[in-house]
């Protein structure tokens, strides 16, 4: 069933936009004329963006109009409370289509509900937009349709996402400050260094006197920046580039990976993240009735290190030929002792997925509670640091101020 976008007048006169299902044009007019909105223009969904792609071949809305993750585990929430208070299918994407907060998510939820009624599974229908629903999400929805636990799924589902979504968002909020000092002190620098700093040493360099050694650096400085600050943002510019590209090799990404796993403090930071991601998915997958090999080949796709993504893979192996998985994942001395040992009782006590769980728990804490003590370090650090950049500059304005006063006298 095609997918229309609308603009139309409410009951009270007011503009209002949005999307519809109907069989074409007149049926769409006839479904907004019966809910109470007097159609002003309709125009096929597909057609629009046409359009607006032949006007332009690039937007930063289209950037802006993404879907974000807190909308999904929202939307995914509201979908499993319908189902599990006995709605079908259909009918509960249905009810959830004018609640969906984000257009681009609405949209897509109206091309799944058409796939399911042309007689298509929930999980093939999601699947056909993967930029939006990761593997994950699609084969834990494929793993419910077929127990008839749907509605339970989607509530894990929504646990997931949103735990994920918090820590991130802890996570960001911490270093929103000293990433907002270090930028701000950059910028002060900077108009020191090419405005301020060569309008005061210009007097100095008319006296023709052999000047201190600081106040000469803070000069070759100052007209190094101010000459030649254009070339420092190309060159920075050029090697963010050249980063992106080799980063995006296959060769570049192990050597990314493996380079951050031997960092001192932020190895250990990303390995236990990647184990707190592994640890929370793999429970889910079984405990939703997905066979330990299934669910080995699904989160080895979404740990985030292409390391830690081939010791679960050389473990899938194992654990086939009959191994546990708690020796399998041990020979490739990648995951934390800690997290072995908890596999391993979880294993023998037959409670593998409440032992994951707690693995998940225990590593997201520590890896909030370390950032918010390196954030606490780091602050007093940065204040440092400018300070001693601005009193060098000080100094050097200072002492040739000094020397004039001696030579006065």
């Amino acid at each position: 069933m095609p997918v229309f976008e609308y603009t139309a007048l409410d009951a009270k006169g007011k503009n209002t936009s949005g999307i519809i299902d109907a069989d074409g044009i007149q049926a769409a007019r006839q479904k907004l004329r019966s809910s109470g909105k007097f159609p002003v223009t309709i125009r096929e969904a597909q057609e629009a963006q046409a359009k607006k792609d032949s006007r332009r071949s690039f937007s930063f809305g289209d950037w802006f109009s993404r879907v974000k993750p807190s909308h999904v585990a929202m939307t995914t929430r509201q979908l499993a409370t319908l189902i599990g208070a006995g709605f079908p299918l259909v009918s509960a994407l249905d009810a959830l289509l004018p609640q969906t907060p984000s257009y681009a998510l609405k949209r897509t939820l109206a091309r799944v509900k058409d796939l399911v009624v042309e007689g298509n599974s929930f999980a093939h229908a999601l699947s056909q937009f993967p930029g939006i629903f990761p593997p994950i999400y699609i084969n834990m929805v494929r793993a419910g349709e077929s127990s008839g636990t749907l509605e339970i799924v989607l509530e894990r589902l929504a646990e997931i996402t949103e735990k994920q979504q918090a820590l991130s968002n802890r996570i960001q909020a911490s270093l929103a400050y000293p990433v907002f000092m270090l930028f701000f002190g950059v910028v002060v620098l900077f108009i020191l260094l090419t405005y301020i700093v060569p309008t005061i040493t210009s007097i100095f360099t008319d006296m023709k006197q052999v000047l201190p050694t600081p106040t000469r650096v803070l000069i070759a400085l100052s007209s190094f920046f101010r000459d030649y600050w254009w070339m420092i943002l190309v060159l920075a510019a050029a090697g963010a580039l050249a980063v992106r590209q080799f980063h995006r090799t296959p060769k570049g990404l192990r050597w990314f990976d493996s380079t951050l796993l031997k960092l001192p403090g932020f190895g250990t930071l990303a390995r236990k993240l990647a184990v707190a991601r592994f640890s929370r998915t793999l429970g889910s997958l079984l405990e939703n009735g997905v066979t330990l090999l299934v669910a080995l080949d699904i989160v080895r796709n979404i740990v985030g290190n292409v390391l830690i993504a081939d010791t679960v893979s050389q473990a899938s192996g194992e654990v086939s030929k009959g191994k546990s998985l708690w020796l399998a994942l041990s020979e490739g001395r990648v995951f934390p002792t800690l997290s072995i040992q908890m596999i391993q009782v979880g294993e023998q006590s037959g409670e593998l997925e409440k032992m994951l769980y707690k693995i998940a728990d225990v590593f997201e804490n520590e890896v909030e509670t370390t950032i918010l003590r390196l954030t606490s370090y780091l602050e007093p650090v940065m204040i440092l640091v400018m300070g001693c950049a601005v009193g060098f500059i000080v100094l050097s304005i200072c002492l040739p101020i000094f020397e004039m006063n001696q030579l006065i006298r």
